[in-house]
């Protein structure tokens, strides 16, 4: 399965990942709709009080924004250690849930991030073309 070089937020010693440097974390502290480039960082923070919303960006805005095609993965890591109160994800045009998001949604579908020390949460976004991604919770 093929990866994208954009992946960037898992902790290294040196700043680096398999020769690529790490990409500096994106806040995004209230609700809003995430943007390609923040998405495509692979790593968002969220340091909030109040519940907030993440919405992703569409499937065609993601898909440009990594120069996308068919088989394209891109894990992204949203990190609510920090925060106060839970983060939601939701999906958006083209960014649908897998399969196994929708079947067992207590686990892969959980779109739901706790604040505090267990508020760290990985997700896997698999294009099937150029403009359109599954999404799952991996972690």
């Amino acid at each position: 399965m093929a990866r994208t070089t954009f992946n960037g937020p898992v902790v290294s010693q040196n700043g680096f990942i398999d020769g690529h440097q790490l990409t500096a974390a994106n806040a995004i502290n209230s609700t809003a709709t995430a943007t390609a480039a923040q998405v495509a960082s692979g790593y968002i923070t969220s340091t909030s009080a109040s519940p907030t919303t993440i919405t992703l960006p569409t499937g065609t805005a993601l898909g440009n924004a990594l120069n996308a095609s068919q088989g394209t993965v891109l894990d992204l890591y949203i990190d609510n250690s920090a925060g106060a109160s839970t983060v939601t994800v939701a999906v958006n045009t083209n960014a649908v849930l897998s399969t196994a998001a929708v079947d067992t949604a207590a686990s892969f579908g959980d779109l739901t991030i706790a604040a505090g020390a267990t508020g760290i949460a990985r997700y896997t976004l698999m294009f099937s073309s150029a403009t359109a991604y599954t999404f799952t919770r991996t972690a």
